[in-house]
């Protein structure tokens, strides 16, 4: 079941250390220079949107404002992490490498509800904490990662995940404005929608308005593989997660063999 974004948003703005506090973002005279740019930005990107668009504009609208060459949203779920939006094809790739291998800075962020910035994934301490991940993520072209919650703590419900193509931190003013963004984010995704029926296919219920297709796909290609190998859904899904990793693939890849039976699981 996935976590709905409309538990508390009010840790979205508020976690980590508060190692940015006391760092000059706000003036003397009370203004917040950055913050007002982030909401001119902000406000000129979702202008005239349709609600489900408004995640994807906004993962754009952080690229535009911060040193990142690509942005993607996810939210928790209880098997992988639900990829609702991202400003690229590169930025989706890198959420569906994290989904896939059950790792990397977007999980951690989920767990600690706080900022994980890894700043460096070529070498250090970053590279040794997600082997893998940084080294299918250096692959792909990114150098570092930085992820946000969407809310914290318990009330955490998903990551703003931010690509850079070289290795090196965020500034205190850069991480208060994705900390905005990511606020917006969960507002929006508050916003939207929520059907009729109370829950649909799975148990889950339909607020996310179709933006979780690729979500959809994997656990479609996981009851196949659920009749296919007479086991639970966790196996399942371990089993799919499995087989994407020695093929170096991503799920959604294998998903989508699985669907169109070019991949079938044997019970050997």
């Amino acid at each position: 079941m996935v976590v709905r974004p409309r538990d508390d948003p009010r840790g979205a703005s508020h976690g980590g250390d508060g190692g940015d506090r006391g760092h000059g973002r706000i003036r003397g005279d009370g203004r917040d220079p950055d913050g007002a740019r982030a909401a001119d930005v902000i406000a000129r990107g979702v202008r005239g949107a349709e609600p489900g668009e408004v995640p994807g504009r906004l993962c754009e609208a952080a690229v535009e404002l911060l040193p990142v060459i690509g942005a993607s949203v996810s939210l928790r779920s209880e098997g992988m992490p639900v990829q609702l939006s991202a400003s690229s094809a590169q930025a989706a790739h890198l959420a569906q490498i994290q989904a896939t291998l059950g790792d990397g800075p977007c999980q951690s962020a989920v767990e600690d509800g706080a900022p994980v910035l890894a700043c460096d994934l070529t070498r250090g301490r970053d590279a040794g904490r997600w082997p893998v991940f940084a080294q299918q993520a250096t692959e792909a072209g990114v150098r570092a990662v930085y992820a946000v919650p969407l809310g914290s703590g318990a009330a955490c419900v998903g990551t703003l995940d931010l690509y850079r193509d070289r290795p090196g931190a965020l500034t205190d003013r850069q991480l208060h404005v994705a900390r905005i963004v990511a606020g917006v984010m969960t507002v929006a995704l508050m916003a939207l929608p929520h059907g009729d029926e109370p829950e649909t296919r799975g148990g889950e219920d339909d607020w996310l308005s179709g933006l979780a297709s690729d979500h959809d796909e994997v656990y479609q290609a996981v009851g196949m593989i659920m009749a296919q190998l007479g086991v639970g859904a966790d196996d399942a899904l371990a089993r799919l997660r499995a087989d994407a990793f020695a093929r170096g693939h991503t799920a959604l890849d294998v998903a989508r063999d699985v669907i169109a039976h070019r991949t079938r699981f044997d019970r050997s």
